[in-house]
């Protein structure tokens, strides 16, 4: 793993574990879409990895698990720097607090670009106020050379409440393949369990972590709602959640203590998530926190209106009345009636879809996204390269 002569620059990610999720699935793309002779990657994961990590298209990406302890655990930060030392990369590219730490470590092992980007909040500090977390993002802030923000609301935050200067953050927005994403170009055959859907239902859906941050329960208590109190939306409506955690359990006895089960889809991980997206009719993002959900890009792209809870950065993507609808968070009765809107109005389902896989075409491609990660990792290779050649560190 040493880096060899005249190779392209070496960009090690440090993340937490390496799963399904958006932000991994970022990760994966922005890997898969680089050409190796500009810059090449491997992955540090603090815990560990899935089988997400075949999805990985270029087969020269090693993929490290540090299996990390919970807490304070020293011994894995010294097994990072042992990696970074013998792999030597150019650029450290760290996401999320779970590896910011990871900063210090880089330092030390003499890494001279080292980014950090924030993708989101999770459930023990949704809005980004704890003193502790702040303390620990202030302390690691001289050691980072440039921020990267997935939203508007993120980048500020960064500038106004941790204090980052802000000529240090770029914000670059989520990408989405709209090749592989796009919409279902005929009528949907049977889908899902035997006999569950048809071309005669309308499914409503989503993919996420079945998480507190994620709020799949609010969606579900949704649900319950509309299948209880409406004779007809029992025989047109379906439920496709896709995703593991752990309310999946929680989930599953909401619907069974409704005597809905028939009418519900647990699916599970999956690996085939834009045929499940062909598949759906509508979308809905319950998160509580959200930085820029690649789910909503995704959903966009296959074609799909999308209800959004109106957090982080949903109304940089959801265009309210448009593509879509925003609605306040852990509101189920809110979300059902906006569930039903659709039903009686199937024909906004085709023209909020249509405008959001414009919108996805337009503006969120996953070309630009790419190079504009790439001019970041130029910036701060160029910045180090002048700090050398005057014999100074790198601008902090």
């Amino acid at each position: 793993m040493l880096k060899a002569k005249n190779s392209s620059p070496l960009v090690v990610h440090i993340i937490h574990r390496l799963a399904v999720g958006g932000l991994e699935n970022g990760l994966v793309n922005l890997i898969n879409s680089t050409h190796p002779e500009r810059y090449r990657h491997a992955i540090i994961c603090l815990t560990n990895y899935t089988d997400f990590h075949s999805r990985i298209r270029h087969s020269n990406v090693p993929v490290i698990a540090i299996h990390k302890g919970d807490g304070k655990d020293f011994r894995a930060y010294l097994r990072v720097w042992h990696v970074l030392k013998k792999m030597r990369p150019e650029i450290v590219h760290t996401r999320n607090l779970s590896a910011l730490e990871a900063n210090w470590v880089a330092a030390v092992a003499g890494i001279r670009a080292r980014i950090h980007g924030e993708h989101g909040r999770d459930v023990y500090d949704p809005d980004g106020l704890s003193f502790k977390y702040n303390f620990l993002r202030k302390s690691v802030k001289p050691f980072v050379h440039r921020y990267i923000a997935v939203s508007t609301d993120l980048s500020d935050w960064l500038i106004h409440t941790v204090g980052v200067r802000a000529d240090r953050v770029r914000r670059i927005c989520n990408g989405v393949d709209t090749k592989l994403f796009s919409p279902r170009s005929e009528p949907r055959s049977n889908f899902g369990p035997n006999g569950f859907a048809s071309s005669e239902h309308i499914v409503v859906g989503t993919v996420g972590r079945m998480e507190a941050i994620k709020d799949p329960l609010t969606f579900v208590r949704a649900f319950v709602k509309i299948m209880v109190t409406d004779a007809a939306a029992r025989e047109r409506l379906r439920l496709v959640l896709v995703g593991d955690g752990t309310l999946r359990e929680a989930a599953s006895r909401l619907v069974e203590e409704a005597g809905i089960k028939r009418f519900v889809w647990l699916a599970g991980e999956r690996g085939d998530i834009p045929q499940f997206m062909r598949n759906l009719d509508l979308f809905v993002l319950p998160s509580l926190r959200e930085g820029i959900s690649n789910t909503i890009l995704e959903a966009m792209a296959s074609g799909l209106p999308v209800i959004a809870t109106n957090v982080g950065g949903n109304s940089e993507l959801v265009e309210n009345g448009k593509t879509g609808i925003l609605i306040p968070p852990s509101e189920p009765h809110i979300l059902a009636k906006t569930i039903m809107s659709y039903v009686r109005d199937p024909g906004n389902l085709i023209e909020h879809g249509r405008a959001g896989r414009q919108r996805a075409e337009n503006e969120f491609s996953m070309e630009s996204m790419v190079n504009r990660y790439l001019a970041v990792y130029d910036e701060v290779l160029s910045a180090g390269r002048e700090g050398i050649s005057r014999g100074i560190p790198p601008d902090l």
